[in-house]
């Protein structure tokens, strides 16, 4: 996959099916993706709380609809989610954070070795005829569903043909991640809403492009060294640029204790020469 020339067959399935999903799921899941994803990297900082919980809420509905399958059980868990997420912010955060770095790492980690598991096939870049008839919303979102879990799959028996040298890789970041939001919790929450916002804005743009047949997918794979900098290189700034653009909420209100201080110090002098 870095020479950029093929890619695993499960990605090139997932491709081919997605353009017969509804136009509601591909347009509608994609612009909900790119318009969060853009709040989250841009000034996902500013507004740590109301984010957390919406993390947490997305965290326990997915948790509920990919593992176990059920809507209620889904909706249970989100609201809980979001309720621990708000209680623990800080421990959530952290281990978020910690998550993310694992998952980027093991999927570049894992690249080659998913192409030796399932296959791998030369690229086209042509742009893919969409079907006649097309899934409903309902089709739609149970084939993604499957085509998820089946990637997933394919991503957890490449892990485990990996050498220890890369798993070692992978530890070494998750603590390095958490002791970065031990100790560097401002630092951790930005990469954190940088790195949520970057991977939604490509999942969303991946879905809309998949609307207009024009094979995202394919093009990712085939240039992957080049969307994979564009990718660190959109974390990097996101984290930096909410860094100095974001105020920290805990010192503006030790500047207007002080400032308040300063008024009312010539007021209780005034007061007190009076009395006396």
């Amino acid at each position: 996959m870095g020479k950029g020339r093929v890619m695993p067959q499960s990605l090139q399935n997932f491709e081919r099916a997605a353009v017969s999903f509804s136009p509601i799921v591909l347009i509608g899941l994609g612009l909900a993706a790119v318009l969060f994803g853009l709040f989250l990297w841009i000034g996902g900082l500013g507004l740590k709380k109301i984010l957390v919980a919406i993390l947490g809420a997305v965290s326990g509905s997915i948790c509920g609809f990919f593992i176990i399958g059920h809507n209620i059980i889904a909706l249970v868990l989100a609201v809980t989610a979001a309720a621990i997420a708000v209680i623990f912010e800080r421990v959530f955060i952290t281990i978020l954070t910690a998550g993310l770095a694992a998952v980027f790492a093991l999927i570049i980690l894992s690249c080659p070795y998913i192409e030796k598991t399932e296959g791998a096939i030369p690229i086209s870049q042509d742009k893919i005829s969409r079907p006649e008839l097309t899934m409903g919303v309902r089709g739609s979102l149970k084939t993604m569903k499957m085509y998820i879990i089946d990637i997933t799959s394919k991503v957890k028996q490449a892990g485990s043909q990996m050498p220890k040298f890369n798993w070692a890789v992978i530890v070494i970041l998750v603590v390095i991640f958490i002791l970065a939001g031990l100790y560097l919790y401002r630092l951790a929450s930005a990469f954190c809403c940088a790195a949520l916002g970057t991977m939604l804005i490509f999942a969303g743009m991946i879905s809309l492009l998949l609307y207009k047949t024009s094979a995202p997918i394919s093009h990712i794979c085939y240039s992957s060294l080049f969307y994979l900098a564009v990718f660190l290189a959109m974390i990097i700034f996101g984290t930096f640029e909410q860094l100095l653009l974001c105020k920290s909420a805990k010192k503006q209100p030790t500047r207007k204790k002080q400032e308040n201080k300063a008024q009312q110090a010539p007021d209780e002098t005034a007061h007190r020469w009076r009395t006396t």
